[in-house]
């Protein structure tokens, strides 16, 4: 493990001027107490800062679809008091934007003149509340100039759903059905990152990139909410260079 932070760069086809790494996790941590915990935390947020061009905007995240734009003129306030929201776009270069995860989607997407980089929490009930399509509203860019890139969430082989899960999606879209896999009476294995593939296209969006990673089958590697029952977080960081 790299003594600075262990962190997954994106391949993809993003513009060079797009700075962006998914952190995961320290070996031990999800075991830890929570005192060591809090430090683990803090230890990581330290180290990730180092490799920062700036302190990294923080979201209080609801598992909702509300979106941030972050400037020069409002970093710092947005700094000390989080807002409510899952997504977040810059086109102030030096900003690092950032979302926490631990089986949800972490999604990253630019235009690709590299003028403009959001990032986005997509956990099943914010993905279909349209957090990736207000994140692409926000953007204002045309879906083919815009790239994506997916980072580690809970794999199609692990997320167990239910039918109120299915229903949600299903209902409006029955061409997402496949997407849904039975496994026992009542229960079915959900294919996160090809939801979130869908709905991108629906919007333009087809380059791209990532959504092979599995956090809850990974232990060595990743935080999983389902599978530690509690657990701490990855990040997803993002930022425009100058």
């Amino acid at each position: 493990m790299n003594a600075a932070l262990d962190r997954i760069v994106p391949e993809w086809d993003g513009p060079a001027r797009v700075h962006a790494f998914f952190t995961t996790l320290d070996v031990g941590s999800a075991r830890a107490t929570d005192k060591e915990l809090a430090g683990t935390i803090g230890d990581n947020r330290r180290r990730l800062r180092a490799l920062l061009p700036s302190d990294p905007v923080w979201l209080s995240q609801v598992h909702g679809r509300d979106v941030v734009g972050v400037s020069g003129e409002n970093a710092g306030g947005v700094r000390a008091s989080p807002p409510q929201a899952d997504a977040a776009f810059t086109r102030t270069p030096g900003i690092v934007l950032s979302v926490r995860t631990a089986d949800c989607l972490p999604v990253l997407l630019a235009d690709r003149a590299g003028s403009i980089v959001a990032v986005a929490h997509a956990g099943w009930r914010g993905l279909a509340a349209g957090v990736l399509e207000a994140a692409l509203d926000a953007m204002g860019v045309p879906g083919s100039d815009t790239v994506a890139w997916i980072g580690p969430a809970i794999g199609p082989r692990a997320f167990e759903v239910g039918a109120d899960v299915r229903d949600t999606y299903c209902g409006p879209d029955p061409e997402l059905a496949p997407h849904f896999v039975p496994l026992r009476e009542g229960k079915w294995l959900a294919d996160l990152p090809a939801l979130a593939r869908r709905r991108l296209a629906a919007r333009g969006v087809l380059d791209v990139t990532g959504g092979t990673w599995c956090t809850y089958s990974d232990s060595s590697r990743f935080h999983s909410y389902r599978r530690d029952k509690g657990s701490g977080r990855m990040a997803l960081v993002a930022w425009l260079a100058s």
